[in-house]
């Protein structure tokens, strides 16, 4: 378990230095024009970005089998439901990344042309982001499902105190709930509650398993 709870914690700490890196995990308006010049100004750094962006996506692969090997004995069921799920989650995100890596190919043609080719290549930026960040919402709806699975789990074993898999339960609902609002009508805006909520039970149910491991 000990190593389970450093992994939710590593994979907060990744995605944090990801995002300061300039790797755009979900956003509504886009301007590819912009985004361009600055993946441009330092490609090495969104390289980076997008390579920490890997190791990430196999952490959750990781963590998904830890859990199962640890957690699944208290319900088989719920255990299937969380490795489906949550291994979607990490090998959607592998399955996009070639295509975000031609953005850096794209940036850096991008600032040598104009007219008509430098409008091409902003639309395929663009495209390249929309289809991201459809890709990232099922992805969220992947987690929300794992996730609600592995609270339950939580909860009923009392392998951690209770309140932790409720919190659990709560997140994971708002995040499916919103994510689904968003791709059901994306002009819709929604509160960022469930993602503060995700990362809340993330680092509380990751010190708990990493902290109360080592005593």
């Amino acid at each position: 378990m000990m190593l389970s709870g450093f992994l939710f914690l590593f994979i907060l700490v990744l995605n944090l230095v990801m995002g300061a890196l300039g790797y755009l995990m979900e956003k509504d308006d886009y301007n590819p024009d912009a985004n361009l010049k600055k993946i441009n100004k330092d490609p090495k750094k969104f390289q980076i970005s997008i390579m920490l962006a890997l190791i990430e996506h196999g952490c959750v692969i990781a963590l998904t089998i830890l859990l199962f090997i640890a957690f699944s004995s208290y319900n088989i069921i719920l255990g299937i439901i969380l490795v489906i799920f949550r291994m979607g989650e990490g090998l959607i995100q592998f399955y996009n990344e070639p295509f975000y890596w031609k953005l850096i190919k794209i940036a850096k043609r991008y600032s040598s042309v104009s007219g008509a080719e430098k409008k091409s290549l902003s639309d395929s930026a663009r495209i390249i982001f929309k289809t991201k960040d459809i890709r990232f919402k099922y992805v969220m709806i992947c987690w929300s499902v794992g996730t609600l699975a592995f609270s339950i789990i939580l909860v009923t074993s009392e392998v951690v105190p209770q309140i932790i898999g409720w919190l659990g339960i709560v997140a994971s609902i708002i995040v499916g709930f919103g994510t689904g609002i968003k791709l059901v009508k994306p002009n819709v805006k929604y509160t960022e509650i469930g993602a503060l909520s995700a990362i809340l039970f993330e680092i509380i149910v990751g010190g708990w398993l990493l902290f109360s491991s080592i005593s």
